[in-house]
């Protein structure tokens, strides 16, 4: 049995308990588990492989956008995200832009299909992983791309993984932009001063912002617990997409996602222990819709349906430990 099938068989045991203590007798059997009473568009397991099939020596880097300013629009390095075979505008029937669109479609279908009291909630999707190195920032950015390829469309991008900030650093950044932890100091920076438009029309990004000594802390605090709401509020025509830290590599993690409606769990094929997958499954409460994503798969059933390729993106050694020792250097 692989690890996203065990990591399913885990979802539906934690399901079908919730469900008992609920005295129902629903039951899921699909790539995505229903923890809460309302039933999920389910992803199906065939869907649920992202793959991308960079060119040789492909890499993204960071792209000259402009530095703070809000109105200032950001060109994303698209041509940079084709070559490593992302989710482009360029290619929207490619392998990679197929695929995406399999995994999305679940998650709009369940916002569509809340009840109005939970709309704001199903908005909010965490992309995360169970340890460094999975691929989730990979996956949230194409996610998010193909998202706002949507007619009806608008998505904010927010890189709460606050200790790399790898997000904003492909998505062409520059170090030092005012974002997400400039908003939760308190400092008299607001949101609309730090979300940065796109050169895609539909794609709104909130950075992580400046390094701060407490970074994850603040993930946990009431402060952001007060910006999801007004993000759910004032922008409720928005899908808003985080990219968010490991769960088992910081606490503040499984706080985030209370915070959430839906949660994609990317799992690396072959990678990812299935003991780091389960203790990672539960810090999530049983309230949310999880939606399993399994990456780097080389199983001759996916390559039956062209899928199957690998990327090469990942942390680096020592979990946040990049940008406080760049800050360090710079500072020396």
């Amino acid at each position: 049995m692989s690890t996203i099938e065990k990591a399913v068989e885990a979802l539906e045991q934690k399901s079908r308990a919730a469900e008992d203590a609920a005295a129902s007798a629903d039951e899921t059997e699909t790539i995505v588990s229903q923890a809460s009473r309302a039933q999920p568009e389910p992803l199906q397991p065939t869907q649920a492989v992202p793959a991308a099939s960079p060119s040789p020596g492909a890499t993204v880097s960071p792209g000259q956008g402009a530095r703070p300013g809000s109105g200032t629009v950001l060109e994303l390095p698209l041509k940079e995200f084709a070559d490593a075979g992302m989710v482009t505008p360029f290619a929207p029937r490619s392998r990679i832009a197929e695929e995406f669109r399999a995994i999305k479609r679940p998650l709009l279908r369940n916002i569509e299909r809340a009840a109005p009291e939970q709309r704001d909630g199903a908005r909010l999707i965490m992309v995360t992983s169970a340890l460094q190195g999975d691929g989730k920032t990979f996956t949230a950015i194409n996610l998010a791309m193909s998202i706002a390829m949507e007619q009806d469309r608008t998505v904010l991008f927010v890189d709460a993984d606050v200790s790399k900030a790898q997000a904003g650093s492909m998505l062409g950044l520059s170090p030092g932009t005012p974002g997400l932890i400039d908003v939760l100091e308190n400092k008299g920076t607001s949101l609309p001063d730090v979300i940065r438009p796109t050169s895609i029309p539909n794609l709104r990004i909130l950075p992580a912002g400046n390094v701060h000594e407490r970074s994850t802390e603040l993930l946990a605090s009431q402060s952001m617990h007060d910006l999801m709401l007004e993000m759910s509020s004032r922008y409720s025509d928005r899908v808003i997409l985080f990219d968010s830290p490991p769960l088992l590599m910081t606490t503040e993690a499984s706080v985030l996602a209370s915070f959430m409606g839906q949660v994609a769990f990317v799992v690396s094929a072959d990678q990812t222990p299935q003991e780091a997958v389960d203790k990672a499954l539960e810090s999530i409460s049983d309230d949310k819709i999880i939606g399993m994503i399994l990456n780097k798969s080389h199983h001759s059933r996916n390559k039956l349906l062209g899928l199957g390729y690998g990327y090469g993106y990942g942390y680096g050694y020592g979990y946040g430990s990049d940008r406080q020792d760049a800050t360090a250097e710079q500072g020396s």
